[in-house]
């Protein structure tokens, strides 16, 4: 595939995109519009950060209970389903006088029902695009990024009006719509496929799985580069609505354009070699700017970091490339769901530290302190990366250079064939 273009021309990418798109969206709005609601009646920097993100804390354990269903049950039926137990989760969120234990209990349920979401949705698109080439996942999960950002923009915007001009309630059931919207998408526009791979779902399958992908040690460099700075730096962003509650939709929108520009640069605009070689550059991009927040920046001045910082994230789009380079095709699923529900749980353990830290010193040194953890553990697997030397015959000029965070310099097998 050579351009976004030919993306819209393969069967079925354009219902899954739309579908994805109405759940970005769903997602942005509920989680600004939760974490207001729940930090207006608490005051709780922790609380808040934990409302907006602790559904992730939920994936790690749906990741060892329910993952093998991501290549083990037909992509329709489970979209679909998926979509509507998000619908339905967040229509009671939004009812008034739900007390605080319930609304953590339909987070965690959300959590649970997300953690088999990526894998099925990324391991759809891998089968999907599997024609265009080595690099159709890659250009397909570039722009799935992209709309990615522009949702999030739209979703506070919208959410951040609903908020301020009415209540957090009606952005919530905006974003149930949004998720019912998604479920239509999947069902009327995918095609029925079998699953990806033979057997029933169990936990047993998950655990067998989980530990295979594991084992492999430029596979296992290449998740903790995924899940680790990612994750301590979502652990800042958690704190917009605490460090300035009066323009967090601000900051999140700023964020997001920020994103938006590191993936269109990464998956577009780098050739593959300088491509290859810009993870670490990117992660550390990611974290510096939430140093200066020691100096407890004014809002315009914050807005301008943190979309600097987001440009960042397109360090992911070259890390996956590298995962499914390593990844049999018939684990697609599986690999990029435990991707998706690690990322996602360090995202909210990240969220829980940050709000603990914020809570007995300040928002802003609490981001001072995650981003420089970030960018510690940044160089740390850099380095590791660097004293893996090339064990096939590969070699890393082709698959990536060493030192990069996520690659080992090294493939354990050669690349699934399209």
């Amino acid at each position: 595939m050579r351009s976004y273009q030919d993306l819209f021309r393969t069967p079925e990418f354009t219902p899954l995109f739309l579908s994805a798109a109405a759940q970005t969206a769903a997602q942005t709005m509920s989680g600004l519009a939760l974490g207001t609601l729940v930090y207006r009646a608490t005051d709780s920097p922790l609380l808040s950060a934990v409302s907006m993100f602790g559904s992730s804390l939920a994936q790690v354990l749906g990741a060892t209970l329910f993952l093998s269903g991501s290549d083990r049950l037909p992509p329709r039926s489970a979209l679909t389903g998926l979509s509507l137990a998000f619908a339905a989760g967040t229509a009671v969120l939004a009812l008034p006088g739900l007390p605080l234990w319930a609304v953590f209990a339909v987070v965690l349920v959300q959590g649970l029902v997300a953690s088999l979401g990526g894998g099925v949705r990324w391991g759809l698109l891998n089968e999907i695009l599997a024609s265009g080439g080595n690099d159709g996942y890659l250009l397909g999960r570039s722009l799935f990024n992209m709309m990615s950002g522009v949702m999030q923009i739209t979703g506070y915007g919208v959410g951040g009006a609903l908020v301020a001009l009415v209540s957090p309630r009606p952005s919530l059931l905006l974003s149930a719509a949004l998720y019912a919207l998604a479920a239509a998408a999947a069902r009327l526009g995918l095609s029925r496929r079998p699953p990806r791979a033979a057997g029933r779902p169990s936990v047993a399958a998950t655990w067998r799985t989980n530990g295979r992908l594991w084992s492999d040690r430029p596979r296992r460099l290449t998740y903790l580069g995924l899940w680790l700075p990612n994750g301590l730096v979502v652990g800042c962003e958690a704190l917009y609505v605490s460090y300035a509650p009066g323009a967090a939709g601000t900051l999140f929108a700023c964020a997001a354009l920020g994103m938006l520009a590191g993936d269109l640069t990464v998956g577009r605009l780098l050739p593959p070699v300088p491509r290859r070689r810009a993870a670490t550059p990117l992660l550390l991009l990611l974290a510096a700017p939430y140093l200066l927040f020691a100096l407890h920046p004014p809002v315009p001045v914050a807005a301008c970091l943190v979309a600097l910082a987001s440009v960042g994230f397109g360090a992911s789009l070259v890390q996956q490339e590298r995962l499914m380079a390593l990844t049999p095709a018939e684990l697609s699923g599986h690999a990029l769901g435990l991707h998706s529900a690690g990322m996602l749980t360090l995202q909210g353990v990240s969220a829980s530290l940050a709000g603990a830290v914020a809570q007995v010193t300040s928002p802003a040194a609490a981001m001072t302190a995650l981003a420089a953890a970030s960018a510690a553990v940044t160089l740390a697997l850099a380095a590791a990366a660097r004293r893996t030397r090339t064990v096939a015959g590969a070699g890393a000029g082709e698959t990536g250079e060493a030192g990069e965070v996520g690659d080992a310099g090294e493939r354990s097998r050669p690349a699934p064939a399209p």
